[in-house]
């Protein structure tokens, strides 16, 4: 499993557009089959700061989920919506076992 953190930043303005666009994107790249989980997560002290946790059964399936149709609808709608630029942290699983997940 690949594991990837995508922190994020909105402005105030755009989080409930960020929000409907995010979860969209989130319904579709569950159903990739190199996608394990695609969890939103939104800061209980900040509601315009953001982690999108993805998990990806083989380090392919990360660039394969960014050629899709959803992923690149996502990217150009909420580009704009950013208050800074996002960033992630790429990490490898521990536990449980992949063959788990």
């Amino acid at each position: 499993m690949y594991i990837v953190h995508v922190f994020v930043h909105v402005k105030p303005e755009h989080l409930e557009a960020f929000k409907a666009a995010t979860i969209e994107n989130a319904r579709n790249s569950v159903q990739e089959p190199g996608i394990a989980r695609f969890d939103v997560i939104q800061q209980a002290d900040d509601p315009t700061r953001f982690v999108l946790a993805e998990a990806y059964r083989t380090p392919e399936a990360t660039a394969l989920h960014k050629e899709t149709a959803h992923y690149k609808t996502w990217r150009d709608a909420v580009a704009d919506m950013m208050a800074e630029p996002r960033t992630s942290v790429k990490y490898l699983n521990m536990y449980p076992e992949d063959e788990e997940w």
